[in-house]
């Protein structure tokens, strides 16, 4: 547990020895800020047309603004996913400093728990830093704050998914432009595979549905935790990490 840590720690700080990540950190935030603005906008105009002509649906934060901020923030780290991953173990390899990593007394278990424990670490704090948003929320108004923890909740997952995901391919070459671009096509095809299954037949159909990554979010979403999605993303997580544990030690 110790070695993990410490390549965790390592990990975490050499995002910082140059401006890529202060650059991704500063570009996600600044991306959700400006989406909490046009949709909490949109929200008190709405609710302003609402009382003056007294007509429709009252629109609440729950879903006029929570639920469309944080699925802006899922398509989002889709993108942002990839750059924080693709160096993991590419750089390892270009340095050839994997090979002094596992000719150590470290096991590759905790090499590979290490680094995702970095990835999943960064990208659970930028999501961590956008709480702020259900703060003002609270603020305004009375926010549900199960549905906040919800969605927080399947954020968490969703990235530790997209991090064992990077992981793997970020172990399978050296070259880390190569590696982002091969997880973002894996993750956007987990995220669209869904859309095959009215025409693949009520069986496939069903599978597909089940092995869509966004899908699995949407309960969360609704302030709903259900355990078939938990365990979908733990499960996808853990998959991900045992073929990036295969890559490591075959070399």
């Amino acid at each position: 547990m110790n070695s993990t840590l410490l390549i965790a720690r390592k990990d975490l700080r050499s995002y910082f020895t140059s401006p890529v990540a202060f650059i991704i950190v500063a570009t996600f935030l600044s991306l959700v800020g400006w989406m909490f603005v046009n949709i909490f906008s949109y929200f008190i105009m709405s609710s302003g047309q609402f009382s003056a002509l007294n007509m429709g649906t009252k629109p609440t934060l729950n879903e006029s603004v929570l639920r469309p901020l944080f699925g802006n923030m899922n398509v989002v780290l889709l993108f942002v996913a990839p750059f924080i991953t693709m160096r993991l173990l590419a750089e390892e390899r270009r340095d050839h400093t994997i090979e002094l990593l596992l000719t150590s007394p470290i096991r590759s278990t905790s090499i590979v728990f290490g680094k995702f424990l970095a990835g999943t670490g960064l990208l659970a704090a930028m999501v961590g830093a956008t709480l702020v948003y259900p703060l003002i929320l609270q603020l305004v108004g009375s926010p549900d704050w199960g549905v906040v923890l919800s969605c927080y909740l399947g954020l968490v997952l969703l990235c530790a998914t997209y991090v064992a995901i990077g992981l793997f391919w970020s172990s399978r070459t050296e070259n880390q432009v190569v590696a982002a671009i091969l997880t973002f096509g894996t993750l956007l095809f987990f995220w669209l595979i869904s859309w095959a299954s009215h025409r693949a037949g009520p069986v496939w159909g069903e599978l597909l549905t089940q092995l869509s990554l966004i899908g699995h979010y949407t309960n969360f979403g609704m302030g709903i935790i259900e355990s078939g999605d938990v365990v979908y993303y733990l499960s996808f997580t853990g998959f991900a990490l045992f073929l990036t544990n295969l890559s490591v030690e075959a070399g």
